[in-house]
């Protein structure tokens, strides 16, 4: 049977609407079964913490739980391979944070491209890392420290959880952007690093504030300057290093990402979600306990902050020369 031309078209441009009409219908109904939310390190840490608070919200907004997995490995390069490989659906969302920008040019042999891999789908918050001391060096100000680091080339032990940690590299471009010659030192880990940096085997440490704050709040450790753009809630009566150190910028931040090709319905529609549980005065304040400040952005200005992330550490890893452990 030969169709009129007039309902031709008509059935044509219906039938070309249809995915569009079906895939918002779907995104619509997201989610219909639980969510998986991989966080690349092992449980207990603040990668952690924050999944969890993160996906406690969602799961009461949505209606569906939102179970955060551990995939540890590789300094998080398991996790991300494993959300990279699952299927586009919004059923498998990633914790996001610094080691990714990092990893994209410590490790050589990666299986995937992070950038184009990974879809960017919304920001959670920012912590401060801090320029701490053992208090037996005479330094009590950061430009004290830099004098006397110069002044002793190569003796200053400079502690970090590892090769490419967020501390080594933040170290490094203080190394770098300073112009001082300290040994980098690596551990297995901060409780490591910072037992050595109390007891005096180590003499310096650019670690989260989460981790040394109590140290410093008892003298145990002096701080000397906060690595973010701006002073620390936590932290108020402390200098920025880029007061003293122009441009110099270092933060531990958090993320969620989703594999590549996920519907934009979805990703906006969790956005939208994440960023209401920012506003939410509750988990503002959770996240002031763990250190952290709100950080709002929508994917695509995620997408360019990662970025910008990923070139500036590549950058400190090749001056540094450093390798994975």
């Amino acid at each position: 049977m030969k169709l009129p031309r007039r309902q031709f078209l008509h059935l044509a441009v219906g039938a070309a609407a249809l995915p569009t009409v079906l895939r918002i219908a779907w995104a619509e109904t997201y989610p219909s079964r639980p969510v998986r939310i991989i966080v690349g390190f092992t449980a207990g840490g603040p990668q952690t913490i924050i999944a969890r608070l993160i996906g406690q919200w969602l799961s009461e907004r949505l209606g569906q739980p939102f179970v955060v997995e551990n995939r540890p490995g590789a300094g998080g390069n398991v996790g991300a391979e494993a959300v990279v490989n699952a299927p586009p659906d919004g059923y498998t969302l990633l914790l996001v944070g610094p080691p990714n920008a990092i990893n994209t040019t410590l490790y050589q042999n990666l299986k995937f491209n992070f950038l184009r891999d990974i879809a960017p789908v919304a920001s959670i918050g920012r912590v401060p890392l801090v320029v701490e001391i053992n208090p037996s060096l005479p330094a009590k100000t950061l430009p004290d420290f830099i004098a006397y680091a110069k002044a002793n080339p190569g003796k200053m032990n400079m502690a970090s959880p590892g090769n490419g940690t967020p501390q080594h590299v933040s170290g490094e471009l203080f190394k770098m952007m300073a112009g001082v010659n300290m040994l980098h030192v690596p551990y297995r880990g901060s409780a490591a690093a910072l037992t050595d940096l109390l007891g005096g085997q180590v003499q310096v440490m650019i670690e989260t504030t989460p981790a040394s704050i109590e140290y410093i709040r008892t003298g145990r450790l002096r701080a000397l300057a906060v690595t973010t753009a701006t002073r620390s809630d936590a932290l108020p009566d402390l200098p920025t290093v880029g007061d003293l150190v122009p441009g110099y910028e270092a933060s531990s931040w958090y993320a969620v990402g989703a594999p590549k090709n996920t519907p934009p319905e979805i990703v906006d529609g969790l956005n939208k979600e994440i960023n209401a549980a920012l506003a939410d005065p509750k988990v503002k304040a959770r996240l002031a306990d763990l250190g952290a400040t709100v950080f709002l952005c929508s994917p695509a200005e995620l997408g360019e902050f990662i970025a910008a992330e990923t070139d500036k550490w590549g950058k400190v890893v090749k001056f540094a020369g450093a390798k994975p452990d």
